[in-house]
């Protein structure tokens, strides 16, 4: 198992392998040159010309199911920042000192990593053949090392409480019913969405896709939201710092 956990490099700097990842299945259309969501039109309709006006419906129906894809991996990951805050989730170290069971933790164990492979999918519908497997597989690759990272510092931590946690609450598969009690923390909405606004543009910007079926708008929207990251996270984390700590 050790050898499957992201290594700190990994853990510091997942922004960026999330990125690469995304940015490395967009990049395949040099080799791949059938979009994800074509090669699935003429998987389920052969029949159907991609560029005629039928085929453009059924692209936009396609390229839908991708942007709610993303706006569904928007609201998981809103509602697991709400319970773990924003300052924790984008922060580059490790935090295995307190363990948390509410909210969505109460159904699956990394709602948050849990959310990007979603993400990746729904992005994946835009990129090539190639570039949609490499973001998926990458993703999910990523997302395992990180989670085997997380646990063992967490049962070095919190020993006997996290095992029992971890025989009562799935690692990926979330339980549709709560695993485990409510610890009565409270929900910080108004951060959360905050902190993951530039995931809901990259939803906005494949819906917009989906509707025009012309991609500058969507770059256009995509950059806009990774700027928004950069502008807004540090500003959460500074506030969060400045603000005493809650009961």
């Amino acid at each position: 198992m050790c050898a499957m956990q992201a290594t700190e490099f990994e853990f510091k700097g997942r922004f960026w392998v999330i990125g690469f990842i995304i940015w490395g299945g967009f990049s395949l259309y040099l080799i791949d040159h059938v979009t994800f969501a074509v090669a699935l039109l003429h998987l389920v309709a052969p029949g159907i010309d991609p560029d005629s006006d039928r085929g453009n419906f059924w692209l936009r129906i396609i390229f839908g199911v991708g942007a709610f894809l993303v706006f569904l991996s928007a609201l998981l990951r809103t509602w697991a920042t709400a319970y773990l805050r924003s300052e924790v989730v984008h922060d580059a170290s490790q935090h295995s000192e307190a363990l948390l069971a509410d909210g969505p933790y109460r159904h699956v164990r990394n709602p948050l990593y849990l959310a990007n492979i979603p993400l990746a999918a729904g992005i994946g519908f835009m990129a090539s053949r190639l570039g949609f497997f490499f973001m998926v597989f990458g993703m999910v690759l990523f997302m395992y090392r990180l989670i085997l990272r997380e646990e063992a510092g967490l049962l070095q931590t919190q020993g006997d409480s996290f095992r029992a946690y971890l025989k009562a609450v799935p690692r990926l598969w979330p339980s549709l019913t709560p695993r485990v009690p409510t610890d009565n923390v409270r929900a910080h909405w108004g951060q959360a969405l905050a902190g993951e606004m530039f995931i809901w543009l990259f939803g906005v910007g494949e819906l917009c896709f989906a509707i025009t079926l012309r991609f500058k708008l969507a770059a256009m929207i995509f950059g806009v939201s990774i700027l928004l990251y950069f502008a807004i996270v540090p500003v959460l984390k500074k506030r969060a710092a400045q603000s005493p700590p809650s009961a």
